[in-house]
């Protein structure tokens, strides 16, 4: 039998993972360059040993194209008002149908993200233009993460995540 690996992260860096942060996910593929695409919600499985992002589908093409060709994914979370950043690579990468819980995600993030950047300058409705997507049209994404850095400013960029750092 065998077990589990533990998870790369901690309940602390999940909710960060979930909260109102800026999100954009690449992958690899057969073309010289990577699919890039904004994430409208990240959704970290209980016990952490998978992630959910969910995507729109009119921007993310080249995105499916290559984690459908490879089956990894990277993604970065950086929280706008005080550059916190985490980096997220991760495999057994595949596109799927968000079920109710991952929409609700999505309606989650917007406001949480609308509440992040709003004291900063950007207005609401920006905001909510650019996170706008229709149900039909969000794509989820799961995938094991198989690394973790603190890509934050400072001495620490590159560092791998810790769990309880």
């Amino acid at each position: 039998m065998s077990v589990a690996p533990e998870s790369l992260i901690d309940a602390a860096q999940a909710a960060f993972l979930q909260g109102g942060v800026s999100i954009s996910a690449a992958s690899c593929g057969a073309r010289p360059f990577p699919g890039v695409c904004r994430v409208l919600a990240c959704s970290v499985a209980p016990d952490r040993r998978r992630l959910t992002l969910m995507v729109a589908r009119p921007c993310a093409r080249e995105l499916l194209e290559d984690i459908a060709y490879s089956g990894r994914v990277a993604a970065v979370f950086s929280q706008p008002s005080t550059n916190r950043t985490i980096q997220i690579k991760g495999d057994h990468a595949h596109a799927g149908v968000p079920d109710a819980s991952m929409l609700e995600a999505v309606r989650v993030h917007a406001d949480a993200f609308v509440e992040e950047v709003r004291p900063i300058g950007f207005p609401a409705p920006l905001v909510r233009s650019l996170l706008h997507c229709a149900d039909d049209d969000v794509v989820a994404i799961e995938f094991t993460p198989t690394a973790a850095y603190d890509q934050s400013p400072g001495p620490r960029a590159g560092a791998p995540l810790k769990a309880g750092a």
